[in-house]
């Protein structure tokens, strides 16, 4: 026997207040409590995570091609991408700082934004595969994206770590730019995915 939803009730909860509210079938209606919109799920969930997806994918190159910071002092001027401040802090034996950067800039956006193909793909092709660990998977997407910001602190970090102070001078580059923008569009992605849409599948896979 089936578990009754109230999506299947044509019943959904208010983002606002939480109050549970009559709307029918997959129909958007307002809250009669703090009238704010009511939809059964995300409206346009799986187009808009797509068009943030391939937005955030596009801005990831000039992320780690274009130059990050730039410095200038007597000797010249320097640009640095993130790899290149990698590079940097490792050889020089900060080899701990350079792995925060690495994993902060380089290998937790590109996760990020490979786990929410992976979710947006499964349902799309409406996939009964375990829908758990999907959710699971969309939980730590979702986590980590709270605490993305943590990203740009750590290139801010990497800059102060090389300041020369009245020696030099450091301003953001183009790359700088980039890095934030993927950093805002991947965290819309998953805001705009609706995780329930991975039960909708199951469920319809035993119906």
């Amino acid at each position: 026997m089936s578990a009754v939803t109230a999506a299947s009730r044509g019943l959904s909860a208010c983002h606002g207040c939480g109050l549970l509210t009559q709307t029918g079938h997959h129909h958007a209606t307002h809250c009669p409590r703090c009238g704010a919109g009511v939809h059964a799920r995300k409206p346009d969930s799986i187009a808009r995570t797509w068009a943030f997806l391939i937005a955030a994918m596009i801005m990831y190159i000039p992320a780690n091609v274009l130059p990050i910071m730039i410095t200038e002092s007597l000797f010249g001027a320097q640009a640095d991408t993130i790899m290149s401040g990698v590079a940097y802090l490792w050889h020089h034996g900060s080899w701990h700082l350079a792995l925060i950067v690495f994993i902060a800039s380089v290998a937790v956006p590109m996760l990020k934004i490979m786990a929410l193909i992976v979710l947006v793909v499964s349902v799309q092709f409406r996939s009964a595969w375990d829908p758990l660990q999907r959710t699971k998977l969309y939980r730590v997407v979702e986590l980590v994206g709270k605490w993305s910001m943590l990203d740009i602190y750590v290139v801010a970090l990497m800059v102060a770590l090389v300041q020369l102070k009245a020696l030099a001078t450091i301003s953001a580059g183009p790359g700088a730019v980039a890095f934030g923008a993927v950093v805002v569009l991947t965290m819309f992605a998953a805001m705009s995915f609706d995780p329930r849409l991975i039960w909708d599948a199951t469920e319809n896979n035993d119906g």
